[in-house]
């Protein structure tokens, strides 16, 4: 029936506010197709939509996946590769999406209703009437090139990810747990050999039988105009109604519908080896039922249960296997929400000749304290902690309830009734609290230590590596015989004309239909700033917080920088100049960053154990952290953070003296925390992108730079060292971390930044002469170093160096290459550089088209970085990175030469994603707040800095952006002028060399460990071996550390 003039065909299920947050959820259904759209109202700048659809299949051909990128090719009405996503980035929007076992969804990520509004039923069209065109088929998902290598953007992706360690246990372990005809069992993904043969009429079908709208979740989450809304999706299914199977067809509802999953008949063991020439370490996967997603109480009391089980360092199986045994570096857990939850423990960098030994051992502890008594204050603290947790992630996260909501269109009821009851209060943690001990030891037996399970030990091997190179390239050679010189040339004709077909230009006119939006509908959230102590020197200011700071004002000489914002939490930040600490005492920090929150203290003249500081810091706090300054734009300032309710803001400051001044250096934390490092090591070194990324660090950084001295290639040697030195003359490690922490926590280090509702909190600035009683508060501020600073010889004049890394354990390539950038955000070139780099970033853009387009990378990103004077240009999972590199360089060359024009619509689209990031920036209050204190403190930039640069920003020319791109883009892509660095697998090795020689590059071939430095902790030679596996007797803690890694436009 059609929809009626004034009346929607949605019609509403369910209305309501969560008791702990401040939104409002509503769902509606249309009577007429069945789709389902949930709305979260909610304050900020962004509105986010998850497009969710059911989809189950029963192989591994990856039909799930490839739709997922194929659906972005052109629809009914939009019949042109790119479309969408150029309107998308018109309307401050991005568009993306992942596929998951058991949904596939499409997200717009975007700035303001209005442009939210007019894209959303373009992308509708482009997921329920998507072309799905032969053409695209072959570039999007797999193609043999003229060369005879395997290519398509999907199968890319997978080439990257299918031999990996997690993914071999992973795929193992689903076939151990579901049967044939269970479609958890299978690689939604696709298996490369079954990409091979994945047909377009295969696909087709798949989008027949699942992108139906009956099986079409809309997940709104933002400042929504509710009428708009409707009318929109009112208009959109009149365009549809007559392309889509009848609404009153018969329709099997995936998952609920199908066979369930039966229980496991009994508990497997089985190895699964993966690729690695490091053969010490391996990993260990536990997997259990759990409880049904349906069943609140249980689902919540398996939440409570896994972190009292393994939340910290301080709970079970931490404490027991990693802190005490030293048997893993870590124990971690993770939850697959499905009709019967899956549970899985997974124990990182176990000794490969114990796995077996050391799984039998999990079971003991699992067995011991279901037996035994419980801890009940802890586990009450576990639930008292889970529901402060829920409350402060709804307010930290930009799309809250995204997660539970798409669950429930896929599991639960379509009425919504469970959501309202799972989403609307928090009372099922009132039951959990009042239950006996002996309910929660049934609970672990049933689910865990007397269930069924699969046990999957991953084992690492040189010989298997070898195998995968060699056959390969084996492959690839009888590909290449079998197809002969005339096929290879038939594939490369049948490759260009399919580009051609997939790269039809879109007529101007289907673009300018669509006007760019007004940011009238972007509402940006306010923080209102005051300044304390040395602070007060960047400006004096004139608010109503700024009054209520200077009643409390004590002349505290400390920085204090406060951010108003409504926030039921206070996020205390302490900032540390990391100047003063000497040089060859910086690859220390690693060590103590990860005990700073998990070290014992002196509390009145006596101990506090570690696991009761633990304790007492979760039941005080909601988050805590410890890392470099990444998120300000300055990874060389160390960043101590500490989340409370606002009430307990005087708690934050007590644990921030005590962590830091009256912590105790244990010799056993110390040495396990060294052995847990070490042991984490090989792990580390198995992915491509991260030790591209380690390498470039090593290269490009000096050694003063905390960011080189904390890499894993630095750690490789020096905590060998340290272990060493903790064998053979344990105060010199002791006293090396005692100099580094008396020059680290000076006064004149530190800066304060506190976020919260200031109105809310008793004395803001008084209650901080406790941390400062005993200090020497006479020496001034010490300037924060910057980036710049501290990069290399080769970091300050980049250009002829070139590396490639062969890595047994990646099945693609990935390539970084790093020149000289704009060093101030007031160099006049920086509005033109913006608008160059979101224009050829952009999704679908110039190296979107011809980079991913056409198979040659999953993706590219140049990143610019003004601390530190540098640009950036990256290739990841790539099947030749050589050619995506050149690609990319043709590019660029044609817009510098002149031979390529600049699209006028693409640029207002470039212009349009700035404004995105700038929303994205600051979408939430704590994000907001943050932003505030960069622009102001870190990057010394006036109030109204963002408005004038958006003007700027609009005003460029085309000329102008020639002119960057060839003063500044091009020399990223230049031998002369730029440094690269290729990680790859070794069957690649000898033609990324070849490639890149041709292009100007003289490539030396070198390993990891030839770019380890061990910054003089070394051992003499002959006491200790590079394999010397002798253990310290001792305990180790990670803290919660963290390393972000962002570029500028990220985080300014």
């Amino acid at each position: 029936m059609p929809s009626m003039t004034g009346r929607s065909s949605f019609k509403t299920l369910q209305k309501f506010s969560p008791d702990y947050a401040p939104c409002i959820i509503t769902k509606y259904e249309s009577e007429r197709t069945g789709m389902s759209v949930v709305v979260v109202d909610r304050e900020g700048p962004k509105v986010n939509g998850f497009f969710t659809l059911a989809t189950e299949i029963h192989d591994d051909s990856g039909a799930p996946h490839t739709l997922e990128h194929l659906c972005f090719m052109g629809s009914k009405s939009y019949r042109y590769k790119g479309v969408l996503d150029k309107l998308a980035t018109r309307a401050y929007s991005n568009t993306n999406a992942w596929t998951a076992t058991d949904h596939t969804a499409y997200t717009l990520d975007t700035a303001g209703w209005e442009g939210f509004a007019l894209i959303l039923p373009i992308y509708l069209e482009h997921i329920i009437l998507p072309t799905l065109t032969d053409a695209a088929c072959y570039t999007e998902v797999h193609h043999v090139d003229g060369s005879g290598h395997d290519a398509g953007v999907v199968y890319s992706e997978m080439q990257g990810v299918q031999n990996t360690q997690g993914e071999r246990m992973d795929l193992r372990a689903k076939r151990l747990l579901y049967p044939e005809g269970v479609g958890f069992r299978y690689e939604t993904g696709g298996m490369m050999e079954q990409l091979r043969v994945l047909t377009a009429d295969r696909i087709r079908q798949f989008h027949r039988d699942m992108y139906q709208p009956k099986n079409l979740c809309l997940v709104v989450v933002g400042q929504v105009d509710h009428t708009d809304l409707l009318h929109v999706l009112d208009d959109f299914e009149d365009s549809i109604i007559d392309d889509i199977p009848p609404p009153d067809a018969p329709f099997k509802r995936p998952w609920v519908e199908s066979d369930p999953a039966p229980p496991l008949e009994r508990s497997v063991r089985e190895t699964v080896e993966f690729p690695e020439e490091d053969e010490s370490s391996g990993e260990i996967a536990i997997t259990f039922f759990g409880p049904s997603c349906n069943d609140l109480i249980h689902a919540s009391a398996l939440n409570v249960l896994l972190v009292y089980l393994a939340g910290s360092s301080a709970s079970v199986l931490e404490n027991t296997l990693v802190e005490k045994e030293q048997v893993a570096s870590a124990v971690y857990y993770s939850v697959e929400i499905r009709p019967k939850t899956l549970v899985q423990f997974s124990l990182s960098s176990v000794a490969t000749d114990r796995l077996e030994e050391v799984e039998q051992r999990f079971f003991e502890v699992l067995r011991e304290t279901a037996c035994n008594s419980l801890d009940m204050v802890y586990l009450q603290d576990c639930i008292t902690r889970e529901r402060r947790m829920i409350k402060n992630s709804v307010e930290a996260s930009t799309t809250p309830f995204s997660e539970p909501i798409i669950y429930d269109f896929l599991f639960a009821a379509r009425d919504g009734s469970m959501l309202k009851a799972d989403l609307s209060s928090l009372k099922e943690f009132d039951e959990l609290a009042s239950w006996p001990e002996h309910k929660w030891q049934q609970l672990i037996k049933s689910w865990m230590s007397d269930a069924h399970h699969v046990t999957i030990l991953g084992k690492p091997s040189a010989a298997l590596s070898r195998k995968l190179k060699a056959e390969e390239k084996a492959r690839i050679e009888e590909q290449r015989k079998k197809l002969g010189p005339e096929g290879l040339r038939a594939l490369e004709k049948k490759l260009i004309e399919a580009k051609a077909e997939n790269d039809k230009e879109i007529p101007n006119s289907m673009l300018e239909q669509f006007p760019v939006p007004s940011t009238k509908s972007i509402h940006f959230i306010e923080t209102i700033t005051a300044r304390s102590g040395a602070a007060k020197r960047l400006g004096r200011l004139n608010n109503d917080v700024q009054k209520l700071i200077d009643s409390d004002d004590t002349e505290l000489p400390l920085f204090i920088h406060f951010e108003h914002v409504q926030s039921n939490f206070a996020h205390v930040s302490l900032i540390i100049s990391t100047e003063s600490v000497p040089v060859p005492l910086r690859p220390l920090l690693t060590i103590y960053l990860e005990n700073i929150f998990t070290s014992p203290i002196e509390r009145n003249g006596q101990r506090i154990d570690f696991e009761q500081v633990i304790k007492e810091l979760e039941k005080d706090t909601v988050d805590y952290g410890v890392g470099v300054g990444s998120a300000l734009g300055n990874a060389e300032v160390l960043v101590i953070r500490i989340s409370v309710e606002v009430e307990k803001y005087a708690s934050a400051i007590k644990w921030l003296k005590e962590l830091i001044w009256n912590g105790i250096f244990d010799l056993e934390r110390i040495a396990s925390t060294t052995v847990r490092l070490l042991a984490d090591i090989p792990e580390a070194k198995r992915s491509g992108g991260n030790m591209l990324a380690a390498v470039e660090e090593m290269i490009h950084s000096a050694p003063a730079s905390i960011v080189r001295a904390r890499s894993t290639l630095v750690n490789a040697l020096y905590l060998k060292g340290v272990r060493h030195h903790l064998k053979s003359d344990p105060d010199v490690i002791i006293g090396k971390l005692l100099e580094m922490r008396d020059a680290l926590f000076q006064f004149s280090n530190f800066r304060v930044v506190v976020v919260a509702n200031v109105k809310n909190i008793t004395k803001p600035v008084s209650s901080w002469e406790s941390f400062t009683v005993d200090l020497d508060i006479s020496k001034p501020l010490n300037p924060l170093e910057k980036p710049l600073s501290r990069l290399s010889d080769a970091g300050r004049n980049p250009g002829k160096l070139a590396y490639i890394i062969p890595m047994p354990t990646i099945d693609s390539s990935f390539a970084l290459s790093v020149a000289k950038g704009p060093s101030s955000l007031k160099d006049p070139r920086i509005p033109a550089l913006m608008v160059a780099l979101s224009f050829l970033d952009a999704v679908e853009g110039p190296m979107w088209v011809a980079v991913r387009g056409i198979g040659l990378a999953y993706g590219t990103r140049f990143a610019r970085y003004t601390d530190s004077g540098q640009i950036s240009y990256s290739v990841f999972r790539s099947p030749n990175a050589f050619k995506a590199f050149q690609t990319s360089r043709s590019v660029v060359e044609g817009f510098v030469r002149g031979d390529t024009d600049f699209d006028p619509l693409a640029l207002e689209g470039a212009i349009s994603s700035i404004v995105l990031n700038f929303a994205n920036s600051q979408a939430t209050m704590a994000s907001a707040a943050q932003m505030s204190f960069v622009r102001q403190v870190i990057r010394e930039l006036p109030e109204d800095w963002n408005e004038r640069m958006l003007e700027k920003v609009r005003a460029v020319t085309a000329e102008e952006i020639r002119a960057v791109m060839k003063n500044l883009v091009l020399p990223v892509l230049t031998a002369a002028t730029a440094n690269l660095v290729v990680t790859c697998a070794p069957v690649m090795e000898e033609e990324l060399v070849k490639g890149f020689e041709k292009m100007g590059f003289t490539p030396e071939v070198r390993s990891l460990a030839s770019f380890q430095d061990s910054y003089g902790m070394d051992i003499p030679e002959g006491e200790e071996t590079e394999d010397e596996d002798d253990e310290i007797d001792g305990e180790d803690e990670g803290g919660q550390e963290e390393d972000d890694e962002e570029s500028e436009e990220d985080a300014s």
